[in-house]
């Protein structure tokens, strides 16, 4: 008789072990606390619109089609994808956007054009940054990180200097270009790691290869395509999902975990337990204090990625000059990031980002229609209210209307607004996080919280507040890393 597996929770780490675990012979059982699939990455609909609720950017499509390659499957068998060109755009001010071509030499180009002389300089700085992303998903993300001694190897040792592990991204960035507009656009997607860029390994230059030689891409039909294939494939294994069962205890006598109780008081026996959802949640709320992985003050000292305020808008007529995404970067930089980071505030002139998946996909709107995503990353843990909302959308929409030139609030039909209460609501995250656990140097591999817990035989975690890290390609590769780890055990 196969041994019955519980997991918590259905966003991509959940699913991607689950996917795993019923290919390997278990008998899987998911449970999800909301009435959808997906976790962070839901979808709602309304008025016409279909809105993705949390990821909108889709990168490394090669962890995707691993994935699904490990089950004899494609992509293309669950959703169609498209690559965006431009990949993004980049808002500097009135009058001043740089558009960032999906074509390497374009972009070399556009390099040269700003800054004479980093055309090559872009060709050196992918390269380096080409070798530690392949190196990093070869050796590093799918290791469980349980001990130091897993890197102990000297192919991977001598490696973490070519990494730049010990530098700082801000420093490596810089000394391959100086034109201040150009620093900007590399240092971005680390603005969403957990910390500045003078405080980011230089690794994460990989996230620049992801972006701009990997390509930006989109799954027709919206982000939540990927989670309809994986439960899709999920129940062609056999997996069993039981929507609106919020988890309220895990039992554990004598040191295993043998049953898992949801708030309407169902119990589902389990020879192992999969925590999929927030770590932190479940460590502190599921558990009795005997058997917890770690304290109260442990979490707290953790460094946390980004929280951010979102806004779904409808628009009822289409907008000129707004790609698919769009990054408003006409304040300080340095100065949001702090604000995140170093003094956590409500930031004073933030940046933002805008994704308009209507100028890709017309399924996402009605005709004649705009569908917005409006993102501003903020720091974990403040105060939310209906007033700082409010304050936040006429600020960041009166920017957007100047900066583009057009008239758009007395154009929105459907607005809705989400951050840190909603992400506790619905997620349990822990101080309202969007991104989970910071890529920091002290909080890398080895230094992340532990997949397994120490003090129950039978229950593991998985996702963005464990390894590899937080983001949509890493949850995936967390879910396959638990599900090896429980057959090596089980």
């Amino acid at each position: 008789m196969s041994k019955k597996i519980v997991v918590i929770g259905s966003g991509f780490a959940g699913l991607s072990a689950a996917c795993n675990l019923a290919a390997g012979g278990y008998d899987v059982t998911v449970l999800e606390k909301n009435s959808v699939p997906g976790g962070r990455a839901r979808k709602f609909e309304a008025e016409g619109f279909v809105f993705d609720m949390g990821p909108s950017w889709y990168w490394m499509p090669d962890v995707f089609e691993q994935f699904f390659a490990r089950f004899g499957k494609k992509v293309s068998d669950y959703y169609d994808l498209k690559r965006l060109d431009p990949s993004y755009v980049v808002w500097f001010g009135e009058h001043d956007r740089v558009d960032i071509p999906a074509d390497m030499k374009a972009l070399e180009s556009l390099f040269e054009q700003i800054e004479p002389g980093s055309g090559p300089r872009l060709q050196k700085f992918l390269a380096e940054a080409g070798y530690k992303y392949r190196v990093g998903m070869r050796e590093f993300v799918h290791k469980p990180s349980d001990s130091i001694l897993e890197f102990a190897d000297w192919r991977v040792l001598g490696s973490m200097f070519r990494l730049d592990m010990f530098t700082s991204m801000s420093k490596h960035v810089r000394s391959y270009f100086r034109n201040d507009k150009l620093i900007r656009l590399l240092e971005f997607p680390v603005l969403f790691l957990g910390a500045t860029p003078q405080k980011t390994p230089a690794l994460y230059s990989l996230m620049n290869y992801a972006d701009m030689s990997l390509g930006t891409w989109y799954p027709m039909g919206g982000m939540f395509r990927i989670v309809e294939g994986m439960v899709s494939l999920a129940r062609e294994l056999g997996v069993a999902f039981e929507m609106n069962s919020e988890v309220r205890q895990i039992y554990v006598p004598n040191g295993r975990a043998t049953t898992v109780i949801t708030h309407q008081g169902t119990e589902y026996p389990a020879d192992v337990v999969v925590g999929a959802a927030d770590y932190h949640h479940i460590d502190t709320s599921l558990l009795d204090e005997r058997v917890r992985n770690y304290s109260e003050k442990y979490w707290d000292s953790r460094t946390m990625a980004p929280s951010c305020l979102l806004y779904y808008i409808g628009v009822n007529k289409r907008l000129d000059r707004l790609e698919h995404h769009n990054l408003f970067f006409d304040e300080d930089f340095g100065r949001h990031a702090r604000e995140i980071y170093e003094t956590p505030a409500w930031p004073e002139k933030p940046l933002f980002y805008v994704s308009a998946p209507s100028k890709t996909d017309p399924s996402v709107a009605p005709p004649g229609c705009e569908n917005l995503f409006l993102l501003i990353p903020v720091a974990p843990g403040l105060a939310d209210t209906p007033e700082i909302r409010k304050r936040y959308y006429d600020m960041t929409m009166e920017r957007l209307e100047r900066l583009t030139g057009q008239q758009i609030r007395e154009h929105v039909t459907w607005c809705r607004s989400y951050a840190h209460a909603d992400f506790v609501s619905d997620y349990h995250a822990f101080k309202g996080n969007a991104y989970g656990l910071a890529n920091t140097l002290l909080q890398t591999a080895f230094l992340k919280p532990k997949l397994k817990n120490r003090h129950v035989d039978n229950l593991y975690y998985t996702g963005q507040l464990t390894v590899p890290g937080p983001g949509v390609p890493p949850s995936l590769i967390s879910g396959q890393v638990v599900a090896g780890e429980i057959a090596k055990r089980f």
